[in-house]
């Protein structure tokens, strides 16, 4: 792998650091439910999702 997707691979890390961060996480807390689903857990699914789907997308199209 080149380091060009490393470094690719290295921003998904750092968004989802910035995702997962406290105050960020906490602007999805509230008593509201989405689809029967606290918001809070919809966003937390979406966010693993999003990191593993892109993760997959660049190292399955960048492998050399």
């Amino acid at each position: 792998m080149k380091k060009r997707h490393q470094q690719k691979l290295v921003i998904v890390s750092m968004i989802l650091l910035v995702g997962l961060n406290m105050p960020i996480v906490l602007l999805f807390d509230s008593a509201e439910n989405l689809l029967g689903f606290p918001v809070i857990y919809i966003y937390f699914f979406s966010i693993w999702l999003f990191s593993i789907l892109l993760s997959f997308i660049i190292v399955k199209r960048y492998n050399e």
